[in-house]
């Protein structure tokens, strides 16, 4: 239930539409719902703006179609990351507009038409196998409202490719860079614009990457200004964050 439903409900008490009894019912999941195995936080959306996203790694196909079906029965939008095709099927039972991101292993149903900001987030890798990652970020922003654009495969390898494409970098307000290897794309960018970045370290690299710890020390350890970095992998809390903001400037404006 959101805060326009909750209204609703308080509205057809007051004009006597509605049975107190039955008032109670439909505000008695507003905190949370458990569904035996779950506990769905429908107080979230309240709070954040935005409903309870599913973290489907580790979870049966069963248990993220009831956790959606939850999810859904009291908001427009759903967002559900680290899903399987299995899990998208069993979603698509529920919900026929939802739609899967294979790349990004992400599901999202999108029931309402939501306004974008007029502030874009640039989603930048340094590698074609960071991309997976990258649309996780991609997709959280962009289900959460913001104006998303990407800018793939512009590593350092090649620095050329980076730099012809200066102006995108300087027009976007906030910037999410995945990198994998020695994770060195995010200060090299953080050297150019003053714009705040994300950092995203991938698990892409040979053996001394150590899974993404390479990556992960020289972002942290990054003597750009302006640098935030996730954790390895996290495309969403990349995401999440870009958007969050992304939309301080549009408050500003």
């Amino acid at each position: 239930m959101n805060i326009d439903d909750l209204k609703k409900v308080l509205k057809e008490v007051k004009a006597g539409k509605l049975e107190v009894n039955k008032a109670i019912q439909e505000l008695k999941f507003l905190s949370f719902e458990d569904i035996q195995f779950a506990r769905v936080d429908h107080h979230r959306n309240l709070r954040k703006g935005f409903p309870e996203v599913i973290f489907c790694q580790g979870k049966t196909p069963e248990q993220i179609a009831e956790i959606a079906r939850s999810i859904l029965s009291r908001n427009h939008d759903l967002l559900a990351t680290r899903a399987t095709e299995e899990a998208y099927q069993a979603v698509l039972k529920i919900d026929r507009n939802a739609i899967y991101n294979p790349s990004g292993r992400t599901i999202v149903v999108k029931r309402k038409k939501k306004k974008m900001t007029k502030g874009l987030v640039l989603v930048v890798t340094a590698g074609t196998s960071d991309i997976p990652v990258a649309e996780e970020a991609y997709i959280t922003a962009e289900t959460l409202g913001s104006r998303v654009e990407r800018l793939y495969d512009v590593g350092v390898a090649g620095i050329h490719r980076l730099l012809s494409e200066t102006k995108k970098l300087f027009e976007a307000r906030v910037l999410i860079v995945v990198a994998g290897m020695e994770g060195a794309l995010a200060s090299v960018i953080g050297g150019i614009i003053s714009k705040p970045i994300i950092a995203v370290p991938t698990s892409t690299g040979y053996g001394a990457s150590f899974g993404g710890i390479a990556a992960l020390l020289t972002m942290l350890n990054s003597c750009s200004s302006g640098i935030a970095t996730v954790n390895i992998d996290n495309g969403f809390g990349a995401g999440y964050i870009a958007h969050s903001i992304n939309i301080l400037g549009e408050t500003q404006r």
